[in-house]
Order: structure tokens, then sequence, then C-alpha cells
């Protein structure tokens, strides 16, 4: 996972100076703790008002907060994505801190998530080394298209190794090395067994706060979540160069803050010691680069759909 500073045959990369990602690459603790506490305010204000809806209304009322309260707790996925780098904040500590709150929120194991990523930015791209294509989902007609849209697969998925993990003691991804084994074991054991003191303390009280707040808001959220994510490197190149295997969606500045300017991915994968915060002015200096672009979500999700149909299994 190093910064890119060379281009392979055939395409010209404009590097950084060192000077320029020196300073590109400053962390903040300021910039952190703004992203993160906005992101979480806006759950807890959203969770509130589902609440006092449903408690006053009917269940039935505060459905579409429910929907809203599912964009914003799927996409604390980026929270985990910023800290997994340890670019969110300055403080390491800081870092674990939202990183493991964060993780437990959208039921993905911390430690497991950094292991899987690295090997993503290492191998990105690469369909028998990158984690991400090697679970992906893998659809061979139209409604298993739209199901691996859904992201539920992906969710139920990660939700069965972590259980796995906690169940039988065992590891056998090939991202997890031999001497972070047991401390993965031991995240899905600690993980599993806060999920079930949680539900075990809503039937004590008899409250659904937490079903219509959070988990089912969290399923909600993949639809939004899923597509995000497919726009980042389907339909781009197997090569190492970032700037040919993923792409850069340009879109509006709602999306960009509470996808923690993840949509610049391009210069994310180019530099990924660069924070969150600097992506846009990373993006003024690379945008001419950047081979493959999205113009905002929907027409993005347009043409990885079509990618997926053109290149399933048996077609």
């Amino acid at each position: 996972m190093t910064d890119a500073t060379v281009s392979e045959p055939g395409h010209r990369l404009k590097p950084l100076t060192p000077v320029m990602l020196r300073e590109l690459s400053a962390r903040s603790n300021v910039q952190g703790a703004a992203r993160s506490l906005c992101h979480y305010g806006v759950v807890m204000l959203v969770g509130a008002l589902i609440w006092k809806v449903s408690a006053t209304y009917g269940v039935l009322w505060a459905l579409p907060l429910v929907a809203v309260q599912g964009y914003f707790v799927a996409f604390l996925f980026m929270a985990v994505h910023e800290t997994a780098h340890k670019t969110a904040f300055r403080s390491r500590g800081l870092n674990l801190v939202v990183g493991y709150l964060s993780g437990f929120i959208v039921g993905l194991p911390y430690e497991y998530y950094c292991l899987f990523h690295w090997d993503h930015h290492r191998y990105t791209q690469d369909p028998d080394k990158d984690p991400e294509l090697v679970v992906g989902v893998k659809p061979k007609s139209d409604p298993q298209l739209a199901i691996a849209y859904s992201g539920l697969l992906q969710v139920a998925g990660r939700l069965r190794l972590m259980l796995g993990h906690a169940v039988t003691g065992k590891v056998v991804v090939p991202w997890i090395p031999e001497n972070k084994r047991a401390t993965i074991v031991t995240e899905a054991r600690v993980y599993a067994a806060l999920y079930a003191l949680l539900f075990a303390l809503s039937l004590w009280f008899t409250s659904a706060l937490l079903l219509w707040a959070w988990i089912v808001p969290l399923a909600i959220g993949q639809f939004f979540l899923r597509p995000y994510l497919y726009a980042e490197h389907t339909g781009c190149e197997r090569t190492r160069s970032a700037f040919q295997n993923t792409r850069t969606t340009y879109t509006g500045t709602i999306v960009k803050w509470f996808a923690w300017n993840m949509p610049y991915h391009v210069e994310h994968h180019a530099y990924p010691s660069i924070p969150f915060h600097a992506l846009p002015k990373l993006n003024e200096i690379v945008d001419g680069e950047i081979v493959y672009r999205g113009r905002g979500y929907i027409r993005t999700t347009r043409e990885t759909w079509a990618w997926f149909r053109r290149h399933r299994q048996g077609v």
C-alpha cells in the first residue's frame, strides 16, 4: 500500500513532488473530529427522530426516517475505511476508537477489515489476490445481479465469516497472516458477545429502538452503499496503475461529505497516505491523469450494471 510515483508502460503518471506529498499527507485531529462528530451526530439525530415519531404516531410513520437513517448508518463504513488507513486523525488512539466503534455499528470487525483492505490495496483488481474480488458476488442472472446490488449478501457473508471465526476459533482466509489469526478470533468473539448482549437488553426492556434506529436502517442502507462501492473499480483495467484500475466519481457535496471524500477514489488508491480532507486538493493536481471518471452515481451505476451483465459467467 505505497504511494504511486511511477507509471506503467503506455501511461504517463504525473507524480507529486516530495514536498507536495508531505504537505498533503498532513493528518489532522480537527478534520477527523469534525467529520466523525458530524456523521455520528446526524445518526443520533435521525435515530432520536425515529424513536419520537414511532412512539407518538407508530412505526409506519417513521419508515421514511428509517430509510434516511439507512444511508447515514451504512456509510459509517467510510469511517472504518479511513481509520483503517490511520489517516482520519493524527492520533493513532482516535483512529482506533472511531474505527472500532464504526466497525461494530456496521457489522465489520475492525482488525479483520484492516488486513483485508491492506491486501485490496496491494492487489487491486487482481482476480486471484484482491480480497474484494475473491469474496465478491459473481451474479449469473439478472435476479442474482439485483440481489448483489442490494448488498445484503455481502453483509450476510461477512457476519457469517465473523461468527465462523468466533465459534470455530479458526481463520483460513489468505489475507490474514498466521501471527494475526488469534487476534481476529478474539475480535470476532468480542463482537459476537456484544451483539448478543444488546439483543438480550432489548428483550429485557421490550424495546425495538435498536431494531428501527440501527438494524433495519443498516440493512436498507446497503441499497445505497453497494452501488457506491461497485463504482470504485467495476469495469476498470486490471493493471497495477491506480490511474487505470480505479474510478473517481464526480458527485455532490453531501455525498462526498458522508463518504469521507472517497468518491475521489483514484486519488486515494494512488496516494493512500493522503488523508480524506486533502483529496479534493489532490484531485486538482492529478485530475488530468484519471482514466475512469464517473459522472454521478446514478449514471455510474447504470454503467457498472451493464458491465456485470456483459461479463457475468456463462455469457
